[in-house]
């Protein structure tokens, strides 16, 4: 008779599947020193990010004008913040300015990306970096400059249309003329960006597509609206959206070139922000500002991002 010998399992290693798993603070401590090399970022990122995000939402139902201690408001801040008219004002404002100036913006970097990217032109690169180069000036030089050139009395602009037997233009001092003004500097500081946008979205498009719309007679134009233009769809949207985001942060340039004067025709949430915080010295009430126009710019995205794409279901 065979003897029964009882069977031994194998030893069990830590960390392998079946066995016991590690627990938190022994992975934690056998990854210590990539942890230790990456930990910088995520330090300076609680300090400078997270810290001033979570400060900001608690100072927003304080008032405090940055001394001394703070005083508890409750949700006085915002109530008082939906009956500010100035504060709505310069929201409405962002919104005018938007119309102004995207959509022309947008074409025309469509347009200009379909030229870039035609075998047809030569000196390609040397194109696209004249096109992006604006936007790699300074925008105080900018706004200085534009402030120059459309001055009302002693501006380039006026001065060339009395050579031309044609009245001046009150670019800075009228409140459309002066979002007119705003637009067009925009439209210069901004137009090589969204045009590396698009171009960078038509090199995604086969040019297969197009060759065999040539080939089965369509136009250059019938290309462009009906092949090129749904193409980019996903592209245009995104560039939209950045506008959109864009524009309601506008600071630099509205300060610069018209102050968000006349009349604050051109006064932007941020920086009605920045007056209440440093002018008034309101840091509560400008924290409640800072929320409620994120929570807009949220919703308008979303809005933005559904309407556009609601034709695609």
């Amino acid at each position: 008779m065979s003897q029964f010998r009882p069977t031994t399992s194998p030893p069990v290693t830590p960390g392998v599947t079946g066995g016991p798993r590690r627990g938190p603070l022994r992975v934690l401590w056998r990854h210590r020193w990539p942890l230790l090399f990456v930990s910088p970022f995520f330090v300076l990122f609680a300090i400078f990010a997270l810290y001033p995000i979570f400060f900001s939402l608690y100072l927003s139902f304080h008032e405090w004008r940055g001394i001394g201690p703070m005083r508890p408001a409750g949700l006085a801040n915002y109530t008082r913040l939906f009956g500010d008219r100035i504060f709505w004002n310069s929201m409405l404002n962002s919104v005018i300015l938007f119309f102004i100036y995207v959509p022309i913006m947008t074409f025309m970097a469509v347009v200009i990306a379909t030229v870039l990217h035609g075998k047809f032109l030569k000196l390609q690169g040397m194109w696209r970096a004249i096109i992006f180069m604006p936007h790699l000036t300074s925008m105080v030089a900018a706004g200085f400059t534009f402030r120059l050139i459309l001055d009302t009395h002693s501006g380039f602009a006026n001065q060339a249309f009395q050579w031309l037997g044609l009245s001046p233009v009150p670019w800075l001092d009228d409140v459309w003329w002066a979002r007119i003004s705003l637009g067009l500097l925009m439209i210069w500081a901004w137009l090589g960006y969204n045009t590396i946008i698009m171009l960078a979205g038509l090199q995604t498009i086969p040019t297969e597509v197009n060759e065999a719309a040539a080939v089965d007679g369509a136009t250059r134009s019938q290309v462009f609206w009906r092949i090129t233009v749904p193409l980019l769809k996903p592209v245009i949207l995104f560039a939209v959206t950045l506008s959109i985001i864009g524009t309601f942060q506008l600071f630099t340039e509205p300060y610069i070139l018209t102050g968000g004067g006349p009349m604050r025709a051109t006064e932007t949430p941020v920086m009605q922000i920045f007056s209440s915080t440093f002018a008034n010295l309101r840091f509560g009430y400008a924290a409640a500002m800072s929320y409620v126009y994120f929570v807009t710019i949220v919703v308008l995205a979303i809005v933005q991002f559904k309407l556009v794409t609601r034709g695609d279901r």
